[in-house]
């Protein structure tokens, strides 16, 4: 194999495959990238055997073939100086030579016949926008769990349909949910759990290939993005994910305005004080809300914010993270946030009502 190509074009493209390659298998492949040559196309590819990802990268090929190369080509590529990176990999032999400027590294490398089988990405495919799917999975996949002891909060809830596009993602803790509408919705509804790390990949693939539409393939066990010439396929999570609808109340006690970028500044201030499981306390008023923290060992802090409430003193507690989190997907100037009592869960909500919903559980305060 030798290959010719920008040195830009292979460092970004090194650094989108390896994302997929594993970092705690103990199968050194899973670690590394495949790289192919052949009839003037070149393709990275890595997995983990729960996500694998397929990228092209623009080259001149003057002999095909294939080699498992080490990460660490990622950052060697990086520094290399600016202009054409020759690379080049003899058949059966366990190197490859990778030089740019005056620089030149030989690297220990895999047979390609090591790689596994990566999946087909075969099946009807449904073209979505871009913009409106990665920006409804950013609003919401935060949300998802990051423990492994429940797989299925792992997972983004992903509905595409007449009403659009809907996600919802929660740990138990929070819940996070969007319907965006798409102009050309298709007729029937498709529905899986995909992973929340795959979206977020999905994302940035997005980003790196500037597409503006890609298709989405989804199979009984599989979900599969081809943005450009990429293809991204992903593990579905199997199991049934909470019904959503039924956990966000239908009414509140309470329904508090603020201003969205002076609560988060407020929220980021004291919530510094907000170590742990020590809550983020807001106390209602007439008038007003003093939001505060307290710490055993480093202090307390509270600052008050003058808001439309009335009716009986309410103090609720809640994560602070979470709550900034909330916060900071909220769009628009203004945050609605609906209230029914200190043992029952917040509503977020945008002033102008975009279609996100973020439910958060309080926590019990001490007296």
């Amino acid at each position: 194999m030798r290959l010719t190509c920008s040195r830009d074009e292979l460092a970004t493209k090194l650094a989108l495959a390896a994302r997929a390659a594993s970092t705690k298998s103990t199968i050194p492949v899973l670690g590394q990238v495949r790289l192919t040559a052949h009839e003037g196309i070149v393709e990275l590819a890595a997995t983990d055997m729960e996500l694998s990802l397929r990228v092209p990268v623009e080259a001149t090929v003057a002999e095909g073939g294939a080699v498992v190369v080490p990460r660490l080509a990622t950052d060697i590529v990086r520094t290399l100086a600016n202009g054409q990176v020759e690379f080049e990999h003899r058949a059966n032999e366990g190197v490859v030579s990778l030089s740019g400027g005056q620089s030149s590294f030989t690297l220990n490398c895999l047979q390609a016949t090591e790689f596994p089988e990566l999946p087909a990405d075969d099946g009807e495919a449904l073209s979505v926008p871009v913009a409106p799917f990665v920006t409804t999975a950013e609003r919401v996949a935060r949300a998802a769990s990051r423990d492994d002891t429940r797989p299925v909060l792992t997972g983004v809830l992903v509905r595409i349909g007449p009403d659009g596009i809907t996600m919802v993602a929660t740990d138990s803790y929070r819940l996070a949910v969007m319907q965006t509408p798409l102009e050309n919705p298709p007729a029937q509804t498709r529905e899986a759990i995909i992973p929340a790390r795959a979206l977020q990949e999905m994302g940035r693939l997005a980003a790196a290939m500037k597409v503006e539409s890609f298709d989405l393939i989804l199979s009984e066990s599989q979900a599969v993005f081809r943005i450009g010439g990429a293809r991204l396929t992903s593990r579905l999570i199997d199991g049934q994910f909470p019904d959503y609808r039924q956990l966000i109340p239908d009414h509140f006690e309470h329904e508090v305005v603020f201003e969205r970028a002076e609560l988060g500044a407020v929220l980021s201030r004291i919530g510094v004080l907000a170590q742990r499981s020590a809550p983020i306390r807001l106390a209602f008023e007439p008038g007003q809300v003093t939001v505060s923290a307290v710490s055993e060992q480093l202090g307390e802090g509270h600052e008050s914010l003058p808001v439309t409430f009335s009716g009986e003193p309410l103090e609720i507690g809640f994560n602070a993270e979470f709550l900034r989190d909330g916060v900071e997907n909220i769009s628009g100037d203004e945050v609605k946030l609906g209230l029914i009592s200190p043992l029952r869960p917040g509503l977020l909500q945008s002033g102008g009502d975009d279609g996100y919903r973020y439910l958060l559980m309080p926590i019990r305060l001490n007296v």
